[in-house]
């Protein structure tokens, strides 16, 4: 049994949690170390951060309704091999050691950054990819985004904002409506292998779910009140201290 204080720990996480998945991503810095500090075991935090989420992306995506509509076609054309690629990260994870993907974890994180930071050279040199809607490259980088986040989502949010910024001209409100269906279609696959095959703590999902829920549509209403080269720069500067954080860990 969980004492108050970690159920309060485990409510602020999950609130935050759901705030930052709301508008960049990376939730799950918050939720997973919060796991571990109440006892659980890498592993176990891991799968069941990843399902305390959903509430978070689901709010998140709740706030991006307006966006919805100019995005549909793009966000069905991706579907699919996000699902492919989430399924591969997940079966990974369930498969293999933890410590043998979350060694290299700080410097995928690490790379998003880079790739968000430098994202207007990018799409000077991606013009053809993006004339014909993202090509084969979005396509890739996509799978593997979801296949990251289908193992360990931490920083997902921060990687696909990043690679989908690279392969498609819309402004950033369109790219994070995007990048918020498609990790929810992440976090959905991720759920449903983690609750059959793996070690799911059903009392903080539920905590941190219903908190998070409220967490994903605050993040939102503060990202529309923030003008877009803000934003930008704070996704970058929120990349790094993942980062960072990952590299002290």
């Amino acid at each position: 049994m969980l004492s108050a204080p970690q159920l309060a720990v485990l409510a602020v996480a999950g609130f935050l949690s759901g705030a930052v998945n709301g508008v960049v991503g990376g939730g799950s810095l918050i939720s997973f170390p919060a796991l571990l500090a109440v006892g659980y075991s890498p592993v176990a935090a891991n799968v069941t951060s990843a399902l305390t989420t959903l509430p978070g992306y689901a709010g998140g995506l709740v706030g991006y309704r307006d966006e919805l509509g100019a995005i549909r076609g793009r966000l069905m054309r991706l579907a699919a091999v996000t699902v492919a690629g989430a399924a591969c990260g997940s079966a990974l994870l369930l498969a293999v050691p933890a410590k043998r993907f979350t060694s290299v974890v700080p410097f995928l994180v690490l790379a998003s950054v880079i790739a968000m930071a430098l994202q207007g050279v990018l799409a000077r040199r991606l013009v053809r990819a993006r004339e014909s809607g993202g090509g084969r490259g979005l396509f890739v980088a996509q799978f593997v985004v979801s296949a990251y986040g289908g193992y360990f989502a931490a920083g997902l949010g921060v990687m696909m904002l990043a690679a989908l910024g690279a392969f498609v001209a819309e402004d950033l409100h369109r790219l994070n409506a995007l990048k918020s269906a498609l990790s929810l279609v992440v976090g959905l696959v991720s759920a449903l292998c983690f609750a059959v095959f793996g070690p799911v703590q059903w009392g903080p999902v539920a905590i941190m779910s219903v908190a998070g829920l409220a967490g994903g549509r605050s993040g939102v209403v503060l990202a529309r009140r923030v003008p877009s080269h803000h934003l930008r720069r704070l996704v970058v500067a929120i990349g790094l201290v993942l980062s960072a954080a990952f590299f002290l860990r």
